[in-house]
């Protein structure tokens, strides 16, 4: 089978993150975090809409919002207006914090974790956004939140400390989102990255943008290489599948993150497509904001 690469759209981001496939209207959704910036392509027309400050990952939403992370907390986005307001605010350890990657559970509610910039002190933790708007901590002990997924069952929640190069899971109760204790699964630095973003297919294996390699890897939850694709540009960031039949892998990617990593090479933040891959992923949970007003 014959994998095809194609850049979507014409934005440059400063550093991609957090796409989304909306499937009620074939919708791809990002952000660039350093931007401040939320973006959409729909039907080749592009939106953007400003966010409160540094964002670290977005959910949609049942009403046809979006849930932000962002440096103090949970924010919810009004598409309309573009007007945000914070539902649950996060107190962080440390100093020079925010919010980070994130995911809806199968569920309905949103968890994300946090990251320290400048230092890897472990000040970091993981936080349920629950759909009353409430925010409850499940674990602590991270410096960089990265890689948050969910298996197919609901069951497993996927993550990573990506300074350790370490992918890990918990035990999530679906009934209750409460999480057990955290098991290392693989390491992904003999592939020559630390773990940055994943998504999960529909056969449960995980989709890793491995940043500093410039190559995305599947992985069986054991480690199990299953195959490595070459991303045309430095520094992927993360994928998501989507398209008609979610058998397109979207990845976002970094021009200039502010730190160590930064470009010139001309498609550096682009949104790359990788199509004929031979497998399908899942739709994004939406976040239950119906009780929010």
């Amino acid at each position: 089978m014959s994998i095809r690469t194609e850049i979507i759209g014409t934005t440059r981001d400063r550093l991609g993150e957090c796409p989304l496939w909306d499937t009620r209207d074939q919708s791809l959704y990002w952000i660039d975090s350093k931007a401040r910036l939320v973006r959409r392509l729909r039907d080749g027309e592009y939106r953007e809409w400003a966010t409160p400050s540094d964002v670290g990952s977005i959910a949609l939403t049942q009403r046809g919002r979006l849930v932000l992370s962002v440096e103090d907390g949970f924010h919810l986005l009004d598409l309309d207006s573009g007007a945000t307001r914070r539902l649950a605010e996060i107190r962080h350890k440390g100093p020079s914090m925010r919010m980070n990657d994130g995911r809806t559970d199968r569920q309905g509610r949103f968890v994300a974790g946090s990251m320290v910039m400048g230092r890897h002190d472990t000040d970091g933790a993981y936080y349920r956004l629950d759909t009353n708007g409430s925010a409850t901590q499940l674990f602590d002990g991270i410096a960089l939140a990265n890689a948050t997924c969910f298996s197919p069952d609901g069951r497993t929640l996927y993550h990573a400390d990506s300074f350790s190069d370490t992918i890990s899971a918990v035990d999530y109760d679906p009934a209750t989102g409460a999480a057990g204790p955290r098991r290392a699964l693989f390491n992904t630095r003999p592939h020559g990255s630390a773990p940055d973003g994943t998504t999960v297919d529909a056969d449960g294996n995980l989709w890793v943008a491995l940043v500093q390699a410039s190559k995305i890897g599947c992985f069986k939850p054991d480690g199990t290489l299953l195959q490595l694709l070459d991303v045309p540009a430095p520094f992927p960031t993360c994928p998501c599948f989507g398209g008609k039949n979610l058998d397109v892998l979207y990845v976002t990617s970094i021009s200039n993150s502010g730190n160590l990593m930064r470009s010139e090479h001309p498609d550096a933040g682009a949104i790359f497509a990788f199509h004929g891959l031979g497998v399908r992923g899942l739709p994004e949970v939406l976040y239950d904001d119906r009780n929010l007003a």
